[in-house]
C-alpha cells in the first residue's frame, strides 16, 4: 500500500504548494494524485476484507506421473473482488482473475516424475489495481504434503541362461519341502495327496491340506539395497524395479521383500493387504541403510537382489540360493546377457548355477 500512499501525499503536497504560491495549474495534478491514490487504496483495502483463498488436494498420495487434481477457490468478502491473481507453485504462471467477481474456482492437474514427500507452499490471491499503486496479499491454507510412490512397470523375460533347465529347477525347488507343518489352507488342484489334512475332511471342515513351511521360504525374495547410488536417477530406478519386481510376484505367487532396516522379510500374499506400507516405505526410501542380508540367506525360492548401483555380483550368502540368484541394476552391464528388465533396469544371474532356476521361478510366476 506504500505506492498508494505515496501517490495521495504526493497529491497533498502539490495542493499545499499551489495553495501557498498560487500556482493554479499545480491543482488539478495534485487534486488527480489525490484521488488517484486514496482511490486505488480505498478499492483494493474495501475489496479484500473478507476475501480468502482454499485449496483442495483431492488424494494426498499418488503414483508418478498420475495426475494429482488439485482445487483452488477464491471468494470474495462484502464487495465484488478487485482485479488480481492466484499465484499458485503448482502453476508455471500465476492465473489472473478478473475484476467484479464474487468467487472463481480452478481446477488444475499436476503430475510428479520422482517419488518422495513434496511440500507444496500455500498459494496467495493477489489483489492489485491497475497501476500497481495498491496490493494485498491474502495467503491460502497451510503447507499441504503429497506422498509419491514409486511408479509399477511390466515385467519382462528377455533370455534364458544357465545350464540347470527350467524343468530340473522346479523339480529342486519342489524336492526341497519340509515336513513342518506351518497350518492349513484349502486344497488346491495338483497338490500331491499326501498332504491332505483328513481330520479337517471327517469334521465336514472341507478338503483341506497342509501348508508346510518351507513353502513361506520359498517365495521370490526381493532384496533392495539402495546404498551408494551412482545417480538420484539410478536410485529412482533401482527403487521402481524392486517396486514392479513385488507386486509381479506378489499376485501371483506370493513374495518376500527384504528392506533396510527390517530383520525378517516382511510376506505379501495375493490379497496385498501388506503391499500399501511396503509402498509407502519404498517411496521414502533413502540411501543411507543397506538391508540386513542373513535374513536372505539359505532361501529355497529365487532371490532377486536389486541394487542402486553397478555390481559384478551378490553378497556373499545370496549367490548359491537353490532357487537361483538374479543381480537388478539399473542399466546394463557389458559383456554380460541379462535375463529380466523392468523399469530400466535389468536383472543378470548370479552364479553358473543361477541362470535356469532363476528363469524357471520367473515363468511360474508368468
Amino acid at each position: 500500500m506504500r505506492s498508494a500512499l505515496s501517490c495521495a501525499g504526493l497529491g497533498v503536497l502539490l495542493l499545499l504548494v499551489a495553495g501557498t504560491f498560487d500556482a493554479e495549474p499545480l491543482y488539478v495534478t495534485g487534486a488527480a494524485l489525490l484521488l488517484l491514490g486514496a482511490g486505488a487504496l480505498a478499492w483494493i483495502g474495501a475489496g479484500s476484507i473478507g476475501a480468502r483463498l482454499t485449496r483442495e488436494i483431492g488424494v494426498r498420495s499418488v503414483i508418478e506421473e498420475q495426475p494429482l487434481e488439485v482445487k483452488l477457490f477464491a471468494q470474495s468478502g462484502r464487495l465484488p473482488l478487485p482485479p488480481g491473481w492466484i499465484d499458485e507453485p503448482l502453476l508455471p504462471e500465476p492465473l489472473r482473475l478478473p475484476a467484479g467477481r464474487r468467487q472463481a474456482r480452478v481446477r488444475i492437474e499436476v503430475t510428479f516424475g520422482r517419488r518422495g514427500r513434496r511440500q507444496l507452499p500455500p498459494p496467495a490471491l493477489v489483489l492489485r489495481d491497475p497501476f500497481g499503486l495498491a496490493q494485498r496479499v491474502i495467503t491460502g491454507p497451510a503447507t499441504d504434503e503429497v506422498l509419491v510412490l514409486p511408479r509399477i512397470f511390466p515385467v519382462s523375460v528377455t533370455a534364458g541362461g544357465g545350464d540347470a533347465t527350467p524343468a530340473h529347477a522346479r523339480a529342486s525347488l519342489l524336492a526341497a519341502a519340509e515336513t513342518e507343518i506351518d497350518g492349513l489352507r484349502p486344497w488346491r488342484e495338483g497338490s500331491p495327496a499326501s498332504r491332505i489334512h483328513w481330520q479337517s475332511f471327517a469334521r465336514g471342515a472341507g478338503l483341506m491340506e497342509r501348508k508346510l513351511i518351507s513353502e513361506a521360504d520359498s517365495r521370490p525374495l526381493v532384496v533392495m539395497d539402495p546404498r551408494s547410488p551412482a545417480s538420484p536417477e539410478a536410485l529412482d530406478a533401482a527403487v521402481r524395479a524392486a517396486t514392479s519386481l513385488i507386486v509381479h510376484f506378489a499376485k501371483r505367487t506370493g513374495c518376500s521383500v527384504l528392506l533396510p532396516g527390517d530383520r525378517r522379510a516382511n510376506v505379501v500374499e495375493h490379497d496385498m493387504a501388506a503391499w500399501p506400507a511396503l509402498h509407502v516405505r519404498l517411496a521414502l526410501l533413502g540411501e543411507e541403510v543397506g538391508p540386513s542380508l542373513s535374513a536372505a540367506q539359505n532361501r529355497r525360492g529365487l532371490v532377486l537382489y536389486v541394487a542402486a548401483r553397478p555390481v559384478d555380483r551378490a553378497p556373499r550368502g545370496l549367490g548359491r540360493t537353490p532357487g537361483g540368484c538374479l543381480i537388478v541394476v539399473p542399466g546394463q552391464m557389458g559383456g554380460r546377457r541379462a535375463i529380466l528388465e523392468v523399469a530400466g533396469c535389468y536383472g543378470y544371474p548370479a552364479g553358473r548355477h543361477s541362470g535356469g532356476a532363476a528363469v524357471a521361478a520367473l515363468e511360474g510366476a508368468a
